[in-house]
């Protein structure tokens, strides 16, 4: 392939800049801007404060909801979730009345940067911390040609060239394979994106990790601090070995309970069953995953299905006057404010305060898990994310900056 097929790759609806140094985008998720501040106040992020005070730092804004898959896709493809159509962990098919994982590559309605960029020749490198999001990463790409490699933390053990373009991924990497409950699920990640770096420069490379020690820990934990500080040693190595490196976030993280620890949460499926009747409604929450542990599926966006014949806006009041509730509008105002694909939604859509989360009925979430005070996001207090460059470089502000500019800033900084 000559120079000239090489100068911008394009996805959906955007052109790319074709790398001179690898491009590098590292999703930390949860990162609430203020653990980075905590840890740089301590001096344990030296690597991080040196690129906010020489490279380019700003705020930037996730897509609401501020959960991981509908943001780490628009991450991946530099467009909203109205146009890669993953707006949540969760979907409920009101057709066949089945709630399902969005983790499927048949969800997905664009063309990952990965793929594009991977037609046009490049060498891609993917690494996830949890399985979930892998397919919908990888998809588009092929193993066979020694060009892709795409892999988690979580099945590191069981990879293939066939599949994930590297066998045994954990044994190539001289670690075992972490336990899904832990920050060595994102250290994983990581070491394997410096080794990558190293021994197989990648054009193009996609790091993201999971928010296990930011549901757990608040920034000024001694917990939280050690994460970050991890991340940095890491940080800069792949800085030291040249790539044009942007470190953002999927969501941000609060504290989402009482005073005396126990989580805060509307019912709101049972408010709905007391005013249309039992089950007439139907709450769906996006944040629900596999890996609710540290969540027990509790976050702060949610919809609703009414039944045919509601009163639509007489439930909207209603919503709305409940505390902890400070947002509630209908699916057409939700598709034009969040970018949301309409025929994945319900007829509203609900967000709640800083710390206050929403659950479907009480009996449904188990709780028992929690071990600390709950930590959550999903709403828009959780909606500004860190977004830092490791060059000079123009960047606009929040709200026009979102984190799913990842890719176009850091090939832009690459192509330089």
């Amino acid at each position: 392939m000559n120079e000239t097929t090489r100068m911008t790759v394009t996805a959906n609806g955007r052109s790319y800049p074709w790398p001179k140094v690898p491009a590098i985008a590292i999703c930390l998720d949860g990162c609430e801007p203020a653990y980075l501040d905590a840890a740089i106040a301590d001096g344990l992020m030296p690597t991080l404060a040196r690129m906010r005070e020489t490279g380019t730092a700003r705020i930037a804004h996730s897509v609401i909801p501020s959960f991981t898959n509908p943001n780490n896709l628009s991450i991946a493809t530099g467009a909203p979730p109205a146009v890669h159509g993953i707006c949540g962990n969760y979907l409920y098919d009101p057709e066949t009345g089945a709630e399902v994982m969005m983790n499927d590559v048949r969800f997905l309605r664009a063309p990952t940067i990965f793929s594009q960029f991977y037609e046009a020749g490049a060498r891609v490198a993917i690494v996830t911390a949890k399985d979930k999001l892998r397919a919908l990463l990888g998809a588009g790409l092929r193993f066979d040609e020694g060009r892709a490699i795409c892999f988690s933390s979580e099945r590191s053990d069981t990879t293939t060239k066939a599949e994930n373009g590297i066998d045994n991924a954990s044994a190539w990497l001289g670690r075992p394979v972490p336990e899904v409950y832990s920050a060595d699920l994102s250290e994983f990640v990581f070491a394997a994106g410096v080794k990558l770096l190293r021994e197989w420069q990648p054009n193009v490379m996609y790091l993201t990790t999971t928010d296990y020690v930011q549901h757990k820990h608040a920034p000024e934990d001694a917990e939280a601090k050690d994460f970050y500080r991890m991340f940095d040693g890491y940080l800069a190595e792949l800085d030291a070995l040249g790539a044009a490196i942007v470190v953002t976030a999927d969501h941000g993280m609060k504290p989402k309970h009482l005073a005396d620890g126990s989580p805060a949460v509307v019912y709101v499926q049972d408010l709905l069953d007391g005013w249309l009747g039992k089950d007439a409604a139907r709450v769906i929450l996006p944040i629900t995953d596999p890996y609710v542990v540290h969540h027990g599926a509790l976050g702060s966006f949610a919809t609703a299905y009414l039944p045919a014949g509601a009163d639509t806006g007489d439930v909207m009041a209603r919503l709305r006057a409940v505390e902890g509730i400070i947002l509630v509008i209908d699916k057409a105002e939700a598709v034009r404010r969040f970018e949301l694909p309409a025929d994945r939604i319900g007829d509203i859509v609900m967000v709640s305060g800083e710390n206050m989360t929403i659950g479907t009925s009480a009996h449904r979430h188990d709780l028992a898990a929690l071990k600390e005070p709950l930590r959550s996001h999903g709403g828009l207090t959780e909606q500004e994310v860190p977004f830092i460059v490791n060059r000079p470089i123009e960047l606009p502000q929040a709200p026009k900056l979102r984190n799913f500019d990842a890719f176009f800033y850091a090939t832009n900084a690459a192509a330089k």
